[in-house]
C-alpha cells in the first residue's frame, strides 16, 4: 500500500476542488494551503471546508477524496455523516413540538414514558437536551453495535441504566439523552423525528441532500468513512442500520447543506425568537452554577464575544461547526476519518483570519 502522505499530495494536485471567494480580508489561499497541510499531517483522505463572513460565503471547497477506492474527489455536494452535529437538528424537532404545545420542556419523562423507572420522574426533556439528566451514555458498552434494535427495545435498554447523578446537578455528555429525544418527538408528534426534520427544517431551509442515514438507499455523492489501523487507511467499521437512524447524530449532510443551515441559523429561521434564546442559553445547574451547553450547542465566549459550536465523531467521520458571533464568522469542517481532529482545522483557519478568535482547549465532544 502506498504511503498516504505522498498519495494525498498527488490527489490535491489532481483534484484541487472548487473555491468560491470574494474580495475580503479572508486569506483564501493561506487557508487552502493550511487545510492541505493539516490533512497530510492527520492523514485525512477528504475534507470539506467553508468559511462564512457577514452572511457571505468566502470559501466553500472540497479537498482530497470522498472515496479513496474509486478516486472520487470531495466537492461541496459530497455527503458526509453528521455524527453529533446532528444533535442541534434534533433539538429543533423538539422545540417545534414545544412551540405547538405538544410537549413541555419541564414535564417529567414518566409522563411521556409511563413504563420508565420512578427515578425518571425527576428527569425532563430539558435535562435530555442539556446533558444534565444523569442517564449514562448507551454507546459505552450497553448494546451490541451489530444488532438492530427497535425504538421500544432501545427504550427498554435505557430504563435499565442507573442514574449517574441527580438530574440537573451535573453535566455529562449522553448520547442516550438525544436518542430518547427522538422517541419523545414521535410520542409528541406521532411522526418519526427524521420526517419532522425533512418537512419542517431541511425543506424550508433549502438543505437539499440532508436526510437520515440509510445504508440501502442510493445516496448521490455519498462519502466513504475511514479509520487508521496501525497507521494504514481502512474502511469504517460496520454498525447495524437501525443504529444509524437515532436522534443522537444520524444524518447525512453536505457542505452546501451546512451553508444553508448557517443561513437559517443567522436568520433565526424555523423557530420563534424565544425558542432560539433557550437554545443558546447555558444550562443552569442546581446550586446556581451553569455549564456552557444549550440545546445541541456548546456556548461560550472568545475575544469577549459569544461562540456557538459543536463537533461530532461517528463511524469514520468527524465534523465541526463553529460560529464566532462577534466577528460574524462561521467555519464548517466535514472530514471522513475517525481519527481526524476537526477542531485543529477550525482553530488554524480562525487564527489565519484573526488570532484573537483562538481559544485554548476547544471542546471535542460527540459521537
Amino acid at each position: 500500500m502506498p504511503r498516504l502522505v505522498p498519495l494525498l499530495a498527488f490527489l490535491f494536485a489532481c483534484f484541487p476542488g472548487v473555491a468560491f471567494s470574494a474580495e475580503s480580508p479572508i486569506p483564501v489561499d493561506r487557508i487552502s494551503a493550511f487545510v492541505q497541510q493539516e490533512m497530510a499531517l492527520q492523514k485525512v483522505p477528504g475534507v470539506a471546508v467553508a468559511v462564512v463572513q457577514g452572511g457571505k460565503t468566502r470559501i466553500a471547497r472540497g479537498f482530497g477524496l470522498a472515496n479513496v477506492e474509486l478516486g472520487v474527489p470531495v466537492g461541496t455536494k459530497t455527503v458526509f455523516q453528521s455524527a453529533s452535529l446532528g444533535k442541534q437538528f434534533s433539538a429543533m424537532a423538539v422545540m417545534l413540538q414545544v412551540e405547538e404545545g405538544k410537549l413541555s420542556l419541564d414535564e417529567p419523562l414518566t409522563r411521556i414514558f409511563p413504563g420508565a423507572p420512578a427515578a425518571w420522574g425527576a428527569i425532563t426533556p430539558r435535562h435530555l437536551l442539556t446533558h444534565t439528566s444523569g442517564i449514562p451514555d448507551y454507546t459505552e458498552g450497553l448494546i451490541d453495535m451489530r444488532r438492530d434494535y427497535s425504538e421500544d427495545e432501545m427504550l427498554a435498554k435505557a430504563f435499565t441504566l442507573p442514574l449517574q447523578f441527580s438530574p440537573g446537578t451535573q453535566w455529562n455528555y449522553s448520547n442516550t439523552g438525544y436518542l430518547l429525544l427522538g422517541i419523545v418527538v414521535r410520542r409528541a408528534s406521532g411522526r418519526f423525528y427524521g420526517d419532522v426534520l425533512a418537512d419542517r427544517v431541511f425543506a424550508p431551509l433549502g438543505m437539499k441532500s440532508a436526510r437520515i442515514i440509510s445504508e440501502e438507499d442510493i445516496v448521490p455523492n455519498r462519502a466513504a468513512g475511514y479509520r487508521l489501523v496501525k497507521g494504514e487507511l481502512r474502511n469504517q467499521e460496520w454498525v447495524a442500520p437501525q443504529l444509524n437512524t437515532t436522534a443522537d447524530g444520524s444524518l447525512y449532510l453536505s457542505l452546501e447543506d451546512m451553508l444553508a443551515w448557517d443561513r437559517g441559523v443567522r436568520a433565526g429561521a424555523v423557530l420563534q425568537p424565544a425558542s432560539w434564546k433557550q437554545v443558546y442559553s447555558p444550562v443552569q445547574l442546581a446550586g446556581g452554577k451553569s455549564y456552557s451547553y444549550g440545546f445541541g450547542w456548546f456556548v461560550d465566549t472568545v475575544a469577549g464575544a459569544p461562540r456557538h459550536f459543536h463537533s461530532g465523531s461517528w463511524q469514520g467521520f468527524k465534523t465541526h461547526f463553529t460560529r464566532y458571533l462577534g466577528a460574524d464568522i462561521s467555519i464548517i469542517v466535514l472530514a471522513n476519518l475517525a481519527e481526524a481532529e476537526p477542531a485543529r482545522f477550525v482553530d488554524g483557519i480562525a487564527e489565519l483570519i484573526d488570532p484573537a478568535l483562538v481559544r485554548p482547549g476547544v471542546v471535542e465532544a460527540g459521537s
